[in-house]
């Protein structure tokens, strides 16, 4: 009997999969993974291979992905960070871009032709796209693709934040977007999934996967007592992150931007609104 596998994390539909799940799925073909790199400031993926598909996830510049089609301008794939698995635009990729030595470390920067702000900016990036940094001029790093980035904005792929709830804090008041990662807008997971992928810790992309995945639980009541920062409270469909014993950040669609709440009259109106009570509450180690 073939196995139930989740369609988010596996490379695999019924006329084509991944070389490595011959075997596991039926297809009928089977096709080895072409590595390619997101080279634009971020790239939507989609469930299906049109622009007005949902929006699945977004991989950031430099992200890392193993293409398996490309057909009619759509890359069908999987992200190398995280497994998700859709159709990403053709263009937001190439087969020939570096490795990123570096990734950005503020909320949001800007691409610069030379090393002068006065220049008009090429592009913007969010906090968690990688460059390749091959040298720098003055205040600026420069990088493979020719653009130049003020230094503090960037920092080593290997250096990272002492607490993630710190970089949680900086998306206050971004917009919410289902299936958003930027700090132009994002959803809950994702503010969860890039503030801890900025501490060093990876985490899936979804929340009912980060409840499996991250953690250990933490014994709660109706009282909710005894919380801590960095705790990740969870509903069904629904993150968020305690930055206090009482106070909850999430993003939400119910303010549509990333808000800092008490917790126990979030907790009452996400149950008055059908989202159902708290499932768990998951600490990290």
């Amino acid at each position: 009997m073939t196995a139930i596998l989740d369609r988010r994390l596996t490379p695999a539909r019924p006329d084509l999969a991944a070389r490595h799940l011959d075997g596991q799925v039926e297809a009928l073909a089977f096709a080895d993974p072409v590595p390619m790199r997101v080279v634009t400031p971020s790239a939507p993926l989609r469930r299906e291979p049109r622009p007005d598909a949902p929006l699945d996830t977004e991989a950031l510049a430099g992200e890392a992905v193993r293409v398996y089609e490309q057909h009619e301008g759509w890359a069908w794939g999987q992200l190398v960070g995280d497994s998700y698995v859709g159709y990403l635009p053709e263009d937001c990729l190439a087969g020939d871009a570096p490795a990123p030595t570096h990734r950005v470390c503020a909320l949001r920067t800007f691409v610069y032709p030379g090393p002068s702000i006065k220049l008009p900016p090429l592009e913007a990036l969010s906090i968690g796209a990688g460059l390749a940094v091959t040298g720098e001029s003055g205040d600026f790093f420069t990088t493979g693709r020719g653009g130049h980035v003020f230094k503090p904005h960037l920092c080593p792929r290997d250096r990272h934040e002492p607490d993630f709830v710190a970089v949680a804090e900086r998306f206050l008041d971004v917009p919410y977007l289902w299936g958003g990662k930027t700090s132009l807008g994002l959803d809950c997971s994702a503010l969860v999934q890039l503030a801890l992928a900025a501490a060093g810790i990876a985490a899936p992309r979804d929340s009912d996967l980060q409840e499996q995945g991250l953690g250990e639980a933490v014994a709660f009541d109706d009282g909710l007592v005894g919380l801590r920062r960095g705790d990740l409270v969870f509903w069904k469909g629904h993150v968020g992150i305690m930055t206090d014993p009482d106070l909850l950040l999430h993003a939400t669609a119910f303010t549509m931007s990333v808000i800092r709440e008490p917790l126990r009259p979030a907790r009452e109106r996400i149950l008055a609104r059908n989202g159902g009570p708290i499932t768990a509450i998951k600490r990290l180690g």
